[in-house]
């Protein structure tokens, strides 16, 4: 990312307190900017698709008769170049750890620790964090080795596979339902840009 280009966030919130404070805190730095807000995740999702954000910073727990927050971060992980990071209230990590494995989260904030926002941010907007790595590494922590050469071969990583197409085949199936995506496609979408070799 060049160091003139400013990292667009998108903020999917539905407490406008909580909006006023996220859009403040961005306003006050040179080199972030705040695109606008959605109070739910429809709109959200909807103006991650027109906006094309660089960040979105989405409420784990959006309420209402909508897109929860894992749902619509994982909508916009799938068809965006967006990373997701979820902000929660939630004080149990087991409940956030698994929240970012289901979305596809490059990472999470605890609204508590919102001083730390535009650091994280910044470290998300232009790198691969510790934080992302470490929720990667969970996602496929649920493979087999089997599973997870044929996810490197997927990724056309250079790995010897010695078993038969149809093995392959059923493996490939495997990884697909235990990722919960559709296709090769998703897969290098969300791990392609993110993972390194």
């Amino acid at each position: 990312m060049s160091s003139e280009k400013k990292i667009r966030i998108l903020l999917i919130e539905n407490d406008i307190d909580f909006v006023y404070l996220i859009r403040k805190t961005i306003e006050q730095t040179d080199d972030l900017t705040f695109c606008t807000y959605a109070e739910n995740g429809y709109a959200g999702l909807e103006l991650a698709r027109k906006l094309r954000p660089d960040i979105v910073l989405t409420d784990l727990n959006l309420t209402g008769n909508n897109l929860d927050g894992i749902e619509v971060s994982r909508q916009i992980r799938l068809s965006t170049n967006a990373k997701v990071l979820l902000l929660t209230s939630f004080e149990d990590p087991s409940i956030v750890i698994s929240a970012s494995k289901k979305s596809f989260a490059c990472g999470y904030i605890f609204k508590s620790q919102c001083q730390n926002l535009c650091g994280i941010i910044r470290e998300s907007a232009t790198g691969i964090t510790v934080q992302e790595r470490f929720i990667q590494e969970l996602i496929l922590k649920d493979l087999s080795s089997a599973e997870r050469s044929v996810f490197d071969m997927m990724l056309g990583r250079n790995v010897d596979i010695l078993s038969s197409e149809k093995t392959i085949a059923n493996q490939k199936t495997s990884v697909f339902k235990k990722l919960g995506i559709k296709n090769q496609q998703e897969l290098q979408h969300i791990f392609q840009p993110h993972m390194q070799g």
